[in-house]
């Protein structure tokens, strides 16, 4: 059990627990530092900030989880200590925003083309006021009976390869660094072992700026924690992680704290954020 998780997601984005409900679970579990990381949204860190106050042994880190493309396929940028009341980062967000609500319709679309009968009104139910992602489409599958749990949606209908699989505007991964820096971030390489040519990438993503890269992920194995530890030692880049927890309800769903950083990592963060390093 880690009192340090940097991967957690709210209703804001995909995940299922309103900011003041994974407050609570964060507490309930003896965490001492968390970071609200919602996909392309900054939405629940307000009522986050004000739930905490009924905690004050609880630490709360701004952060986004932003996706970008790149030569390797989908990577994922975390960024931390930002700025999430900077006007410029909010019209980014929201330009996002609006490219995920298009695309999860154009994937319903291609879905009921093919005979899978979901309802985009339903997605948009599930999502709320959250930014949809796939894992909605994922959940309103589960409801029609098609999958057992959301994570089977991406193996059969919305992974990349998928019948139902719609791209989106995304970043590259410099570009989400050098928008992390200028929000006044940290930029830590997100859930990275699935990643081709990962060495490489780290060579090529510590020269534009990252600064961490996830290690103490929660679905990894020790053996692919040492590995992926020695490969930020290797690149001088800080040992990040998390549950990335979404309360999605599949049976394998880590909980906060099941994995996580040491305590010292976040001081290390918050001094390179902005470059105060």
């Amino acid at each position: 059990m880690a009192v340090v998780d940097l991967h957690l997601h709210t209703t804001a984005s995909d995940g299922r627990l309103t900011p003041t409900q994974l407050i609570g679970l964060a507490a309930e579990r003896g965490l001492t530092t968390i970071a609200v990381t919602d996909h392309d949204s900054t939405e629940g860190l307000d009522e986050a900030f004000d739930a905490i106050k009924a905690h004050p042994q609880l630490r709360l880190i701004p952060g986004i989880e932003l996706g970008t493309d790149s030569r390797s396929g989908e990577i994922h940028m975390l960024a931390y200590f930002v700025q999430y009341k900077d006007p410029g980062l909010k019209e980014t967000l929201e330009r996002f925003r609006v490219g995920r609500l298009e695309r999860g319709r154009a994937m319903v679309e291609k879905l009921r083309a093919t005979g899978i009968d979901i309802e985009w009104d339903r997605v948009q139910e599930i999502a709320g006021d959250g930014s949809v992602g796939r894992p909605h489409v994922a959940l309103a599958l589960v409801e029609k009976g098609y999958i057992k749990e959301p994570k089977d949606a991406f193996n059969k209908y919305i992974g990349r390869n998928d019948p139902g699989y719609v791209d989106r505007e995304k970043l590259t991964p410099e570009e989400s660094i050098g928008l992390i820096q200028g929000w006044g971030g940290a930029a830590v390489l997100a859930h990275p072992a699935q990643l081709p040519d990962l060495d490489d990438t780290l060579a090529d993503l510590k020269g534009a700026g990252l600064v961490g890269m996830e290690v103490y992920y929660a679905q990894y194995s020790p053996e692919t924690i040492q590995d992926l530890a020695e490969l930020a030692n290797k690149h001088g880049l800080l040992p990040c992680g998390g549950s990335d927890y979404h309360a999605l309800g599949n049976s394998d769903e880590c909980l906060p704290g099941t994995m996580g950083p040491p305590v010292e990592i976040v001081e290390q963060l918050h001094q390179l954020a902005n470059g105060r390093g």
